[in-house]
C-alpha cells in the first residue's frame, strides 16, 4: 500500500512539472536566482539631483542684472522679514543642481508680479528665465515649466480675472521655448463676485 501511495506522489508531480506554468522541474527557485532574474532599475529613474540645498530667492533677485532697478528697490518684507516670494526647486534644465523657481507677489491681494528662473552654471546660479507681467505665476510639473497669467477685461476685480492663460515651457538647447498653450475662460454665474450684481427677483403675482 506504502509503495502504491509513494508512486501515485510520483506521477503527481510529474504531472506538474510538465503544466506549463513557468515553473522550474526542479522546485522553487533559490533567493539569489530570483533576485538575479528580477529586473534592474532603470539608470535614468535615480539619475539627476534627488534634493535641493536651499537658497537665499532674495539675494538671488537683488543680485540678478536682467532685473530693473525699480522692482528691487519694491521688494520689501511685507511684516518683519516676510518677503511676498515663493520658492521652488526641480529639474527643469537637466543641470547639476536642482533649478529655482521664484515668483514674486505683491503683499496686499498675493498677485503675481514676476516669475524668474535660475540654472546652477559654473557653480553660480543664472537667470534663464523671466516673465514680469500682472498675475503672473510659475510653477515646475514633472520637468515642464508652467507659467499661468490671469487676463482681465476692463472693469475686473484684482480677485475676478475673466480668464487665464496657461503656457508650458521646456528646456531646448540653452532656453526654455514654448510648448503648450491653454487659455481658459471664467464663469461669471458662479462664485461670490462683488462685481456682479443680482438683477432684483420679479414681484409674485396676487
Amino acid at each position: 500500500m506504502a509503495g502504491l501511495v509513494v508512486a501515485a506522489a510520483g506521477l503527481s508531480l510529474a504531472a506538474c512539472s510538465t503544466g506549463g506554468t513557468g515553473s522550474r522541474d526542479e522546485g522553487a527557485a533559490r533567493t539569489d536566482e530570483v533576485a538575479a532574474a528580477a529586473p534592474t532599475p532603470s539608470a535614468s529613474a535615480t539619475e539627476g539631483p534627488q534634493s535641493a540645498e536651499r537658497v537665499d530667492p532674495i539675494a538671488l533677485l537683488k543680485a540678478d542684472p536682467k532685473i530693473g532697478e525699480r522692482l528691487k528697490a519694491d521688494l520689501k518684507p511685507c511684516v518683519a522679514d516676510a518677503y511676498p516670494v515663493d520658492a521652488s526647486y526641480g529639474n527643469l534644465t537637466n543641470a547639476a543642481a536642482p533649478d529655482v523657481v521664484v515668483n514674486v507677489m505683491t503683499c496686499g491681494d498675493a498677485v503675481g508680479i514676476g516669475t524668474y528662473v535660475y540654472r546652477m552654471r559654473s557653480d553660480r546660479y543664472e537667470n534663464v528665465f523671466m516673465a514680469e507681467d500682472a498675475a503672473v505665476y510659475g510653477t515646475i510639473d514633472r520637468g515642464d515649466l508652467v507659467v499661468t497669467k490671469q487676463v482681465y477685461a476692463e472693469g475686473d476685480p484684482v480677485a475676478y480675472p475673466s480668464g487665464e492663460d496657461v503656457i508650458t515651457y521646456r528646456w531646448s538647447g540653452n532656453r526654455f521655448t514654448q510648448h503648450d498653450w491653454v487659455h481658459n475662460d471664467y464663469s461669471r454665474a458662479v462664485g461670490d463676485d462683488p462685481g456682479v450684481t443680482p438683477s432684483p427677483s420679479a414681484p409674485a403675482a396676487d
